[in-house]
């Protein structure tokens, strides 16, 4: 559910996947109820990520970003809640500047950065292909997006950037039909190849290497 500053419950599930993964046809689903699913979109998204020197956001498993591109481009704040679901606060991307962070979301986290002064650490840019997937009921759908990730430790800044394709799976609604798709999707990834993701989120992934 959303509100008018685009704050809400994101609920969704990550499954790492090859070079060569191919999508499962999610047309064919006999849940779908003969619904047709729209063509693909890409879109082109590139992230600055934020933390503090000793990452107090990431071992609090938060993640702070500013984002360019796609449909809901702004300052995103993910805050965990339970299993596959965190809370979302957004901003636009006309608060704070490049390399500040708008003061409301900064006072979100201040009791676990301490003072500590907030910094980019990670640059993620990401080529994403999304597949909506409508299901009985018409608002029980969900997102797949299949994402081929270029990610740059900013702290590591003469290293070679990482790469990795994974595919996030979202339910758009908050109603039990959406987060049946939601398992039923999954179960069809898993089946064609995916995995269930090592990491909680892309930067979790970037900053825990090596």
């Amino acid at each position: 559910m959303t509100n008018s500053t685009g704050d809400h419950l994101e609920t969704e599930q990550k499954y790492d996947a090859d070079a060569g993964f191919a999508l499962p046809n999610l047309g064919r689903l006999p849940e779908l109820g003969g619904r047709r699913i729209a063509d693909p979109r890409r879109i082109y998204l590139s992230a600055t990520y934020f933390d503090t020197e000793d990452l107090d956001l990431l071992k609090h498993k938060v993640t702070l970003r500013r984002r360019v591109g796609g449909d809901d481009e702004g300052w995103h704040l993910k805050l965990p809640v339970r299993k596959d679901t965190r809370q979302e606060l957004h901003a636009p991307l006309g608060e704070g500047a490049e390399t500040s962070v708008p003061a409301r979301l900064a006072a979100q986290v201040e009791e676990i950065t301490a003072g500590k002064r907030l910094h980019p650490v990670a640059i993620l840019d990401t080529e994403r292909t999304v597949v909506r997937v409508p299901g009985p009921p018409a608002d029980a759908q969900v997102e797949v997006a299949d994402d081929k990730v270029t990610a740059t430790r900013l702290d590591q800044a003469t290293g070679e950037p990482m790469t990795w394709r994974e595919i996030e799976v979202e339910a758009l609604s908050a109603g039990s039909g959406a987060a049946a798709m939601l398992e039923t999707v999954g179960k069809a990834l898993r089946e064609a190849g995916a995995r269930p993701s090592a990491s909680g989120s892309k930067l979790a992934r970037v900053l825990t290497a090596g």
